[in-house]
C-alpha cells in the first residue's frame, strides 16, 4: 500500500511528449494535489487529489480511505466500481515511494525509487466531478493507486507489519504506459496489473 510518495518533478516530466504540469505540488499524502495523465485527457498532466472521490461522496474526506484500491475487488467496492467499469484509467508519475519497514522491530520509513532515476508510472483510476464553489465550475479530478498482492515480491514483501498481507502498487513498465491508457476492456487492463521487476529499483531507509 502507499499513503505517502513524492511525485515526479515538472523537470523530470519534460522528457514526455506533454507540456509539464503548470501547477504547484510537493510530497504527497491523501488529499494532496498531484499530477496524473488520464485516458480522458491523455495529452496533459491534470491536478488530481490523492484519493478517489466518487460521484456519490458528500465531501472529499473519503480520500482518507480511497487513496489505494485493491485490484481484486475493483468491480465490487462502491468507491471504485463506477470508475473501473467505465474504464477510467490513469498513470500517476512518482519519483519516490515511501513504505514502512519493520525489519528492525519498529516502523522505519523507507524510500523506493528507480535505479535509473526515471519516473515510475503507477497504474490508477480517476474520477472527475464539478467543482463546488470554484470559479467557472472547473472540474475536480481525483485518483487512486491500484494495488496487488506482493507476498512473494523480492522487494515489496519487506514492507508493512509482519502479520499484514503484503501489497504493492502497480508500477507499469515504460513500454506499457500507452497500453494501459488505451485498454478498452477489463481483461486488457487486468493483464497489465503485474508485479514490477525489482532489479530496476533501489530501496533504503529514509527516516524523517
Amino acid at each position: 500500500m502507499c499513503a505517502n510518495y513524492r511525485p515526479s518533478t515538472p523537470e523530470s516530466l519534460k522528457s514526455f511528449p506533454l507540456p509539464p504540469p503548470d501547477f504547484a505540488y510537493g510530497e504527497a499524502y491523501p488529499g494532496s494535489v498531484v499530477p496524473i495523465v488520464t485516458n480522458f485527457a491523455p495529452r496533459q498532466w491534470v491536478p488530481a487529489s490523492f484519493g478517489l472521490v466518487p460521484g456519490w461522496a458528500r465531501d472529499a474526506k473519503i480520500v482518507r480511505s480511497t487513496y489505494n484500491a485493491r485490484s481484486e475487488t475493483l468491480a465490487e467496492k462502491p468507491s471504485f466500481r463506477d470508475a473501473w467499469q467505465r474504464g477510467q484509467l490513469c498513470i500517476i508519475p512518482a519519483e519516490v515511494l515511501y513504505e514502512p519497514c519493520y525489519e528492525t522491530g519498529r516502523a522505519v520509513r523507507w524510500a523506493i525509487r528507480r535505479r535509473d532515476g526515471r519516473p515510475m508510472g503507477i497504474a490508477g483510476l480517476w474520477e472527475r466531478r464539478p467543482g463546488e464553489g470554484r470559479e467557472g465550475g472547473a472540474a475536480v479530478w481525483s485518483m487512486t493507486m491500484l494495488t496487488i498482492n506482493a507476498d512473494g515480491h523480492p522487494l515489496m514483501q519487506r514492507f508493512h507489519k509482519p502479520e499484514d498481507e503484503k501489497r504493492s502498487v502497480v508500477i507499469l513498465p515504460d513500454d506499457a504506459w500507452g497500453a494501459w491508457l488505451r485498454a478498452k476492456s477489463e481483461g486488457a487492463a487486468r493483464a497489465l496489473l503485474q508485479g514490477f521487476d525489482a532489479e530496476g529499483f533501489v530501496a533504503e531507509a529514509a527516516p524523517r
